[in-house]
């Protein structure tokens, strides 16, 4: 039919789990697994909670695949779902949540830095990560995906269920605010 959106691989592959193909559940989620987990991660701040929630989420996927409609990305859907959740989260246990950094990103090359410049690196990283979880649950998320995820706005905006004036007022705001807590980054001081 031509003037009709083309359907992205992932919700084609969500319509034929709709019609009750499981292999093309698995599909799905080999497929986005990793990235669900590593965006829960980054909101939530330990890895057992995001892959307790990206099971949560594919299982909410899954008992709703008899209702499902192709009304956007398949991604924004599942991101949609998953923020829903992560904000749910943090709202709950807003104080409670546990913070550790353990399953941190691994360094990709070794190249033999010195204790010094690696030490300098963890602070910053650290620094950059704490500014980010400072952030207002939604800012948060609207960089994350912006960010992390390579999400444009209108992509954010169908996840966060907002215009995309609203992601871009949300991320100048995350950005500035970033900006003035990681200034003394750019300056060169720790």
């Amino acid at each position: 039919m031509e003037g009709a959106p083309a359907i992205d691989f992932d919700a084609q592959l969500m319509l034929r789990v709709r019609e009750g193909d499981e292999s093309c559940f698995h599909t799905l989620l080999d497929r986005h697994r990793n990235s669900l987990i590593r965006f829960l991660y980054r909101m939530v701040q330990d890895s057992g909670t995001a892959e307790d929630l990206a099971q949560e989420v594919f299982l909410r996927i899954y008992r709703s695949r008899t209702n499902y409609e192709v009304t956007a990305r398949f991604t924004t859907w599942m991101f949609r779902i998953a923020t829903h959740i992560a904000l749910n989260l943090l709202r709950d246990e807003k104080h409670v949540r546990r913070q550790t950094e353990l399953g941190a990103e691994r360094e990709v090359a070794d190249l033999h830095p010195s204790t010094e410049q690696r030490l300098v690196h963890n602070v910053r990283v650290n620094e950059i990560r704490t500014a980010i979880r400072s952030l207002p649950a939604k800012q948060r998320a609207a960089v994350l995906m912006h960010k992390y995820e390579g999400m444009d706005y209108s992509q954010i905006a169908g996840v966060l269920e907002c215009s995309e004036s609203a992601v871009k007022s949300l991320l100048f705001r995350a950005y500035e605010s970033l900006r003035a807590k990681l200034a003394h980054l750019v300056r060169g001081e720790i």
